[in-house]
């Protein structure tokens, strides 16, 4: 005898597919936007919004099919006002998760916990390490052997949220702040697409105290160590 399929909940229904619904968020070119897209993470991507009228990702995005808004920040007086119709133009699209892929503005607060434990951004170091701007050259002038970046959920401290995943590369003792950058962009478009796939899996879980863990994935144990071990 068949079984018969019970109908399906339509507000479960719903649920399943607004977890896997983003908008993403640009203020440029949107690198990792296109990563994240051409990695086929499985996320719906509703949207691509950016700060800045003239962001050049905004034209790649539309010929990807998505639709895309600008919201330019400097027409607003206030950072709370810009938040506001931001979160306003996210909310059209039922957005499971905000991605921020070069997103140059700082979100406030009220924003930030309007949307707890749904915004994603991509840093370039291994924060805690140099969170804020300008990394790639602090990290030299601080003389670390490695750096890289990190994916993690935004709270409102700066680059303070739950790390998701982290890459790793060697800081090389002729590095400029140029070539620094290129390394460590080459990690963030392979670990940001990684972290939306495991969102859109339902992997990515937090403990009782907010840290992140991954469901069903393993840690590598292969270590990289730099400067390298003389044989």
């Amino acid at each position: 005898m068949n079984a018969i399929a019970e109908p399906e909940n339509a507000g479960e229904a719903h649920g399943r597919a607004a977890s896997k619904s983003a908008v993403i968020l640009i203020s440029g070119r949107g690198s990792n936007m296109q990563a994240i897209v051409e990695a086929g993470t499985g996320a719906d991507v509703r949207a691509v919004i950016s700060n800045r009228p003239d962001a050049k990702g905004l034209e790649w995005a539309r010929g990807q099919g998505f639709a895309t808004e600008a919201i330019d920040h400097t027409a607003f007086k206030t950072r709370d006002a810009f938040d506001a119709a931001l979160a306003e133009a996210i909310e059209r699209y039922d957005a499971g998760i905000i991605l921020l892929a070069g997103f140059m503005r700082i979100l406030g607060d009220g924003f930030i916990r309007r949307h707890e434990r749904r915004i994603l951004n991509i840093h370039p170091s291994l924060l805690p390490a140099f969170p804020g701007l300008h990394t790639h050259r602090r990290a030299i002038e601080a003389g670390v052997k490695v750096h890289g970046a990190t994916v993690h959920f935004v709270t409102s401290e700066l680059d303070g949220g739950p790390a998701v995943i982290q890459g790793v590369v060697p800081v090389m003792p002729d590095d400029t702040e140029e070539t620094l950058a290129a390394r460590v962009l080459q990690v963030e478009h392979r670990i940001y697409p990684q972290a939306v796939r495991w969102w859109v899996e339902g992997k990515i879980e937090f403990n009782a105290a907010g840290v992140v863990s991954v469901r069903g994935t393993g840690v590598i144990t292969d270590s990289m160590i730099s400067p390298g071990t003389a044989q």
